[in-house]
């Protein structure tokens, strides 16, 4: 127990004393990080003094950043730097507990290598400064033949995302990052090599996502009755043209297969009017479901129309969010 001594009759203050005998009982450790000061009260009774003065000196003892105060607890000694393994509490911290671990840990690693704290810190904002302009302007890159996609894209990154989303075509990619000095681009696989070769040159990176796998739809494909005929609608002509290919491939001749890009009124009329069972992307499910409203009057029987999954696949939109720094 640390014990008080204040001399009445000396030229020092009563409060200077206290603060400075409570402020060696921390430096000393003999009081340790988080360990309760003694109340208003109990200090008064072993000293003598007057609870407003001990009041003023625990006051004195926050500012200086020694201790806090915890409403309805009392009075703690506070932890500095690496005091109890974690810095003050933070809403951040709360939310995720073993963030600073992690970053402690990370800059254990640096330091091991042989980066100073500056150095280590240097690293850091860098990379955390380039990450926020990166996602300050996101590309999706596509050819001009199928923009179709890169729309489609776009809608679904922006939904995704909750940010703005620039579609532009991949023969312009390379004048439009001559404007800009920063940024990421996003393409699918079908165009990584050709995005990669105009944005290397610039340091712009580029992120390929993955599309659906459309295991459902394909299911669905498989289990249609010989002779069936099936509509495929897109926002895209190249998405329209792979998944021709690929239902051929997998039935041959065995379904009549129909496919119309949804802006193509014409087409998409006699889509509807022809197939039993239509299968739309999420972007052109609304206005198929309108048209086989429109055309009502002459179907016997309205055509099953089955909405497929996002054309980008849920762990690639995952991915980026974290590399945008996005949740």
């Amino acid at each position: 127990m640390v014990q008080y001594h204040i001399q009445p009759d000396s030229e020092i203050p009563a409060s200077k004393q206290l603060f400075d005998q409570i402020q060696f009982a921390i430096a000393s450790r003999q009081y340790p990080p988080g360990h309760k000061l003694p109340s208003t009260r109990q200090l008064a009774m072993e000293t003598g003094l007057h609870r407003n003065t001990i009041s003023k000196v625990y006051r004195q003892l926050e500012e200086t950043g020694l201790v806090e105060s915890l409403a309805g607890s009392g009075i703690y000694v506070r932890a500095q730097g690496h005091e109890g393994g974690t810095p003050r509490q933070s809403p951040i911290l709360e939310k995720y507990p073993q963030a600073y671990k992690i970053v402690q840990k990370s800059v254990d690693d640096l330091l091991a290598q042989g980066c100073s704290l500056s150095q280590a810190r240097e690293l850091f904002l860098a990379e955390i400064d380039w990450r926020l302009r990166c996602s300050a302007r996101v590309l999706v890159t596509v050819e001009s033949g199928d923009l179709g996609a890169g729309e489609l894209m776009v809608q679904e990154l922006e939904s995704s995302l909750g940010i703005p989303v620039q579609l532009v075509p991949l023969e312009e990619l390379a004048q439009t990052l001559d404007r800009t000095n920063s940024g990421t681009v996003v393409t699918n696989r079908y165009f990584i090599r050709q995005a990669e070769e105009i944005a290397a040159p610039k340091s712009v990176r580029v992120i390929p996502v993955d599309i659906h796998d459309y295991i459902p739809e394909i299911e669905i494909i498989k289990s249609l009755p010989k002779d069936t005929c099936l509509g495929c609608v897109s926002l895209s002509a190249g998405i329209l043209r792979i998944a021709e290919v690929l239902i051929h491939s997998l039935r041959g001749d065995d379904l009549l297969i129909m496919t119309a890009e949804v802006h193509d009124k014409y087409k998409l009329n006699a889509l509807v009017r022809s197939a039993r069972t239509i299968i739309s992307d999420q972007a052109s499910y609304q206005m198929v479901k309108e048209a086989i409203l429109g055309a009502r009057e002459d179907l016997i029987r309205a055509p099953k129309l089955i909405c497929s999954e996002n054309y980008i696949g849920t762990k690639s939109i995952n991915l980026l969010k974290r590399e945008l720094g996005l949740g």
